[in-house]
């Protein structure tokens, strides 16, 4: 099994990692309005870890957007790049991940992300970070709200309200589905929030998470509990 080792010029501590998030965070593209819903491919990616092996598994599904059913699917197995600190997740994460985007031979299209985007106290999280690297159209689609405030949205399916940072918009508190918990999407590259939310609402037509991240964290679990290191 080949392992992913981490780039020779990666950041190594907190210093280097804010230097490249600040160089990097100008190239995100806010203006377009990405795929619609429905077309194209979408790809989620996600990962686990095992920190006892200090191994990270990256996985990309890629589904056809009309009917979500699975076109393709890719793993990465690689050591964990970067040490865990709030607001740096990308970069314990980011090599891996774009080693299983790298083995794919379909699309990607759009990317759907198990995180932040501009939600992000930097607006440089993960699906941002991503869509730089990649110019790929990126969501991030998170489970709780980092440290942004939001009023609960309405119980209806599609209820959105704002994720706050002071005054600033950053993303939504989105309802995939009734009476659940909402999601937290926010924009990584090239897709407007408009159609981010209107992305994940067409993603999800069952559960809470978006079926693209729902392949996603299935597979790289699998992949993780299968990989046998020499």
């Amino acid at each position: 099994m080949t392992i992913i080792e981490k780039p020779a010029d990666w950041p190594r501590t907190e210093a280097e990692a804010l230097a490249v998030q600040n160089a990097l965070r100008d190239r995100v593209v806010l203006g377009e309005a990405g795929p619609p819903p429905g077309t194209g491919l979408v790809t989620g990616v996600d990962v686990a870890y095992d920190d006892d092996r200090d191994l990270v598994a990256a996985a990309a599904v890629v589904l056809d957007a009309a009917t979500l059913t699975v076109v393709e699917e890719a793993t990465a197995i690689g050591r964990v790049a970067f040490p865990y600190i709030p607001g740096l997740l990308a970069f314990r994460e980011i090599p891996a991940v774009l080693a299983a985007l790298g083995r794919l031979e379909s699309g990607p299209g759009l990317v759907v992300c198990d995180g932040y985007g501009q939600a992000h106290p930097r607006r440089f999280g993960l699906a941002s970070h991503l869509g730089v690297l990649t110019d790929l159209p990126v969501v991030g689609v998170a489970k709780t709200p980092f440290t942004f405030r939001y009023e609960q949205p309405g119980q209806e399916r599609g209820a959105a309200s704002s994720l706050l940072a002071e005054d600033e918009e950053v993303g939504r508190a989105l309802r995939t589905q009734p009476g659940v918990k909402p999601v937290f999407v926010s924009v990584g590259h090239r897709v407007g929030l408009e159609q981010a939310c209107a992305q994940v609402l067409h993603l999800a037509p069952r559960f809470r998470l978006p079926e693209t991240t729902r392949h996603a964290d299935a597979l790289c679990r699998r992949a993780l509990k299968e990989a046998v290191v020499g």
